[in-house]
């Protein structure tokens, strides 16, 4: 099996949802492929340093809402094979909404 790689990543502000494509064995032993969705909210720690959370305050609900529906639309279109402006050729992108 192969590792997981991140295939999207849309952020707003600290607040970003990465599209994740894994692949692993089906009910079968056939290879199948299959994509997940992270979220996390970055902050600095009392260092300085850059650090990741999957708790949220209120004030960022809003921007998960949107990373959250970015995410969703671009699986929805990418299942239907529906051209849109998130199609990628090669390596991650990077949504900033």
């Amino acid at each position: 099996m192969e590792k997981n790689l991140p295939e999207k990543r849309f952020s707003t502000g600290v607040v970003t949802a990465t599209v994740w494509q894994n692949a692993g064995k089906g009910r079968t032993g056939e290879i199948v492929s299959y994509r997940t969705v992270s979220l996390q909210r970055r902050y600095k720690d009392k260092n300085g340093v850059w650090q990741s959370a999957n708790s949220f305050r209120v004030n960022d609900l809003p921007k998960a809402s949107l990373v959250l529906q970015k995410a969703y639309e671009y699986l929805v279109l990418r299942e239907q094979g529906v051209p849109s402006d998130y199609e990628v050729d090669e390596g991650i992108i990077e949504e900033v909404i």
